[in-house]
């Protein structure tokens, strides 16, 4: 074999790039000297771009295909080099391979809570997290802005700035989204939008786009929810007073049967002073006791009311109050009203016991009187 022959084989003639690991997002394709034989077979699969780097500078970018490495294949390239027609020397360039497939299920969240103003419950602090997606737009771009010399180049290196880029964004969207923090999880999906558009500007920069972002969850400091567990299974109990009754009755018939709790003699005690004391009201000869008179009913609980106003709560008012505010033209069939039990916010002509407020007024003149 002629020596010429021996080292024009030793050139590589197949430039290909096939990934297992899942996370890289540029490989360089090594080989000694960066010598590429002229007509050699380039493949790039769907999913990867190859970029061509000549003496520090961008020459060329293929897109998924297979390419036969010659002058017409290679227009900057051969421009660089500036080649004679059917010039067959080996050339030297570094080969990128970058993906451009979808990288999914990457992790985003807020390290400090979000300082925004409810309109029911005041200043309140939230936490959010979710996942997002990322995939190179531009893989010219994003090798110079991004990538530079590295050989072997992960999302990892990359996710970290994009995850500031959308904490710092959604701070804003949900600071700037005026949306009641009860009616928050009913707008993830807008919220999720909202932040993608906000940050495409900025990760166009580095040739990167951002085809998808979701809020998973958006929570509440832990005192918080606590408390709002507690307002809930107010309003899921009712009658309060009914309620420390059974849950009363309920311990000491527990207790009662727990063996040498020393409840069951208690009981057992207080049972014996009650035959006791209905033995002694009872007449001399044994008779019925007299009925001790009824004791009146607790008088009823009247209900304060909440008045929702431009975006402000006011209250809370009595039902008194509420009828002169008819009167004055303050409050109307359509204004929001809430009271401790009621299931959100409704309208007080929606509202049983405000609905008489309005039929009591007269209706308007007749025509011409």
């Amino acid at each position: 074999m002629p020596i010429m022959d021996f080292i024009k084989g030793q050139f590589i003639d197949v430039i290909e790039w096939t990934d297992d690991t899942r996370d890289t997002l540029v490989h360089r394709f090594e080989r000694y000297g960066h010598e590429i034989k002229y007509g050699a077979k380039l493949t790039v699969r769907e999913g990867q771009a190859a970029v061509f780097v000549h003496e520090g500078q961008l020459a060329d970018v293929f897109l998924p295909g297979l390419y036969m490495l010659e002058t017409n294949n290679m227009p900057i390239m051969t421009n660089l080099q500036h080649w004679d027609h059917g010039f067959k020397s080996p050339f030297k360039s570094e080969i990128y391979f970058v993906a451009t497939r979808r990288f999914t299920d990457l992790k985003w969240g807020t390290k400090n809570p979000i300082t925004l103003r409810d309109p029911e419950f005041g200043p309140v602090r939230l936490r959010a997290f979710g996942t997002y997606s990322i995939k190179v737009a531009d893989p010219g771009l994003f090798l110079q802005e991004i990538v530079g010399t590295d050989g072997q180049f992960t999302q990892d290196e990359i996710s970290y700035q994009i995850r500031n880029i959308i904490v710092q964004s959604a701070s804003r969207a949900l600071a700037g989204s005026k949306i009641p923090v009860l009616d928050m999880a009913a707008a993830t999906d807008q919220l999720g939008k909202i932040v993608a558009e906000q940050i495409s500007e900025t990760t166009k920069e580095y040739g990167l786009s951002v085809p998808e972002l979701y809020f998973e969850n958006i929570s509440l400091p832990p005192a918080v929810e606590e408390a709002l567990d507690k307002r809930t299974s107010m309003g899921v109990l009712g009658d309060l007073s009914k309620y420390q009754q059974y849950a009363t009755a309920e311990a000491m018939q527990t207790a009662a049967g727990t063996t040498n709790s020393g409840m069951g003699a208690g009981i057992g005690m207080g049972m014996g002073f009650g035959m006791a004391n209905q033995m002694a009201q009872q007449g001399p000869w044994g008779g019925q006791p007299q009925a001790a008179p009824a004791a009146p009913p607790p008088p009823p609980v009247e209900h304060v009311w909440h008045v929702a106003e431009g975006g402000q709560t006011k209250g809370p008012f009595s039902k008194a109050r509420l009828g002169r505010m008819v009167t004055e033209g303050e409050v109307t069939r359509e204004t929001y009203v809430w009271t401790q039990g009621q299931d959100g916010w409704q309208k007080a002509e929606d509202v049983d016991e405000l609905a008489q407020l309005f039929t009591v007024m007269p209706p308007p003149p007749p025509p011409g009187a």
